[in-house]
């Protein structure tokens, strides 16, 4: 009879190849790297097949090991969630979101003590990412996304959001699309990798407003927050989305710079690969999260109806 692996040696392998180290692996499971590495010699031994390459003291997986990882993460995930339906409140759910940067630099890092409040304490990891992420790796358990990028696992369109000319009160004296173009303007560009963003052109062609050269000056961010920053500073005008700006509006950080706003191309999208789905804590905190979103874009602060963007 073959002998099969230890539950100690495949939890070796699982959090050296989730960590992407040896050494965080032993700190996750409070024994020495040695060790770690040993049990997971152990396994490769007990299932005649390498796991690791182990070069110049790394350690890369293989293609069975990239092949064993999920499914074997898995089946740990599905363990702990018996031990917590058994255990109660001595065990904590894991959740691991993937969200833009600029949500993660602010908007849901704000928010997320609400969910925690609202549905108990969880081990989340927020991580801030662009597109695309790599779900099995990093084990992401639900990833809001501009566009629908990921159509090999379950993906919904949750909201459509729109582009509002903000600035900070000191500059309001100056509004509507004639004079927006006398002010200094925030662009922003999220560069060649990412969507496109609506630039100050499309919205004064959609204004039905001609600004000439004014378009192209002014500051320029990579990221929907710093440009939102720059706003509020009072530094120009920016084209914010309304899910970032709802609450700035609403504090009185920022006012509307003109009445018009610009409907973004796509949609917010959420994608939950199928082995996280029956999760309650995925399923709760996908409900949070839609509702954080409906609520910022609907927000009184946003006023008046979109007008579509020039394609």
């Amino acid at each position: 009879m073959v002998a099969l692996p230890s539950l100690r040696g495949l939890q070796a392998f699982e959090a050296a190849a989730r960590t992407g180290s040896f050494a965080a692996a032993a700190e996750e499971l409070s024994i020495s790297a040695a060790a770690v590495s040993q049990l997971i010699r152990t396994v490769e031994e007990q299932m005649g097949r390498k796991l690791f390459h182990r070069i110049n003291r790394r350690a890369v997986l293989t293609e069975a090991g990239v092949e064993m990882l999920p499914r074997l993460s898995m089946a740990f995930r599905e363990i702990g969630s018996v031990a917590r339906d058994v255990g109660g409140d001595a065990f904590r759910p894991r959740l691991v979101v993937s969200v833009p940067p600029s949500m993660a630099m602010g908007w849901l890092s704000e928010r997320l003590a609400g969910f925690v409040a609202g549905h108990g304490a969880a081990d989340i990891s927020l991580r801030g990412d662009d597109d695309p992420v790599p779900f099995d790796h990093e084990l992401i358990d639900i990833r809001l996304s501009y566009g629908p990028h990921y159509r090999e696992h379950p993906t919904e369109e949750i909201v459509k959001d729109a582009v509002y000319p903000v600035c900070a009160p000191t500059l309001a004296g100056a509004t509507g699309s004639e004079r927006l173009a006398g002010l200094p303007l925030i662009h922003t560009d999220w560069g060649p990798s990412g969507a496109s963003f609506p630039s100050w052109r499309n919205w004064f062609e959609a204004a039905g407003s001609e600004p000439g050269r004014a378009a192209q000056r002014g500051l320029s961010a990579n990221s929907s927050r710093a440009a939102l920053d720059l706003a509020i500073s009072g530094l120009g005008v920016a084209l914010a989305q309304g899910i970032y700006c709802a609450q700035a509006l609403e504090d009185g950080k920022l006012v509307r710079a003109a009445a018009q706003p610009l409907e973004l191309r796509q949609p917010y999208c959420l994608t939950i690969p199928e082995r996280s789905a029956r999760r309650d804590v995925v399923a709760a905190f996908r409900k949070w999260l839609i509702g954080e979103c409906m609520r910022a874009v609907k927000s009184p602060a946003l006023g008046s109806p979109v007008i579509r963007e020039l394609v």
